[in-house]
């Protein structure tokens, strides 16, 4: 049988608060390890790589980021439409030398030159009217057309040996009085003063008729 707890040195009862405190401290000391311990386990979790997937479960790949490649439309080039014009042909009508007024104008000081070749057009088929002189001396021939008759000066020109630069249009600087109702003047300055035309003439048939005479001898015999 246990007997009563020794007295304290001091003579005193025995001191349970100490005791007390002292379990008190100790449980601290615990909890204290106890929650190191538990913030050193999480904190090594926390720091851990996360875990592989095993064999049994599907690795799903990575998201694949498609490369953005810039669209370039199709340019479309507008091609116009080329109008095509359908230009009208120019007919040309033939007018007969007949129906050409044409008037020759003398423009030098030699004599009867404007009638000669009055008649020389005139024997080519256009209609010459009565030759008449110039109202002042030209210094080179010159062939003037009316409106439309530009073609029928060209060859009037021609016919007596004139150049393109000959002919020019009828106005009233033509050194030609009463020029209403010609077709075509023409101005015979110096370069057709020496101007000749040749007529040839058909040839002439000769008929001849020769004459025989028979003489007749009547031979005597003796």
């Amino acid at each position: 049988m246990a007997g009563p707890p020794p007295p304290d040195r001091e003579g005193g009862p025995p001191r349970h608060g100490a005791t007390r405190a002292n379990l008190a401290l100790g449980r601290a000391l615990a909890l204290l390890v106890v929650a190191v311990v538990l913030g050193a386990a999480l904190l090594g979790v926390a720091a851990r790589p996360p875990a592989v997937a095993t064999s049994g479960q599907a690795t799903s790949p990575p998201p694949t980021t498609a490369a953005s490649s810039p669209t370039t439309a199709p340019s479309s080039t507008t091609v116009p439409h080329s109008s095509t014009t359908t230009v009208p042909r120019s007919s040309t009508t033939t007018v007969p030398r007949s129906s050409v007024k044409v008037l020759v104008a003398n423009g030098t000081t030699t004599p009867g030159l404007a009638g000669r070749l009055s008649q020389q057009l005139q024997a080519a088929g256009w209609a010459t009217q009565p030759a008449v002189n110039a109202t002042s001396p030209v210094s080179s021939s010159g062939v003037y057309y009316a409106t439309g008759q530009q073609q029928a000066a060209a060859s009037i020109a021609a016919s007596l040996g004139l150049g393109a630069t000959s002919v020019h249009p009828l106005t009233s600087s033509v050194p030609v009085s009463n020029t209403s109702g010609i077709a075509v003047v023409v101005v015979a300055g110096p370069d057709l003063a020496g101007t000749t035309t040749t007529t040839t003439a058909p040839p002439s048939t000769t008929s001849t008729t020769a004459r025989s005479s028979s003489t007749s001898t009547t031979a005597r015999h003796g």
